[in-house]
């Protein structure tokens, strides 16, 4: 009855291993956590970040919030801090990648006004 190694999830992760998991660079997963209150991994007794599962889920949330969703990063503040599950944020539809600088802006504007209006109406 043994279980098969290649089943059984890490219980930290490394940056190093996390970059590779993720595709991001290690500087960028240490500004993220500047700028994101829900990305704090904990560090070992060496000063090494220990990642969980739960942080690489808020990453790749992150990740799809700001590349994917074209959220600008205080956009992609407001979306996480609504409260709503991972789940529901990843399977809400995406949005179109708009064509020029001007409707980029525009559509960033529209992002977070839409994120403001769903913040209010829970609070």
């Amino acid at each position: 009855m043994g279980t098969d190694p290649k089943q059984i999830k890490k219980l930290y992760y490394s940056i190093g291993e996390v970059s590779e998991i993720t595709g991001l660079k290690p500087y960028v997963l240490r500004y993220w956590e500047t700028e994101f209150k829900q990305l704090a991994p904990p560090k070992n007794r060496a000063g090494n970040r220990t990642y969980r599962q739960k942080d690489i889920d808020t990453i790749l949330l992150i990740k799809d919030l700001l590349y994917s969703r074209k959220f600008t990063i205080k956009g992609a503040k407001s979306q996480l801090s609504i409260g709503e599950s991972v789940e529901e944020i990843i399977e809400s539809p995406p949005i179109v990648e708009a064509k020029n600088d001007s409707s980029k802006v525009l559509l960033k504007v529209k992002q977070e006004l839409e994120a403001l209006i769903e913040f209010l109406h829970h609070h």
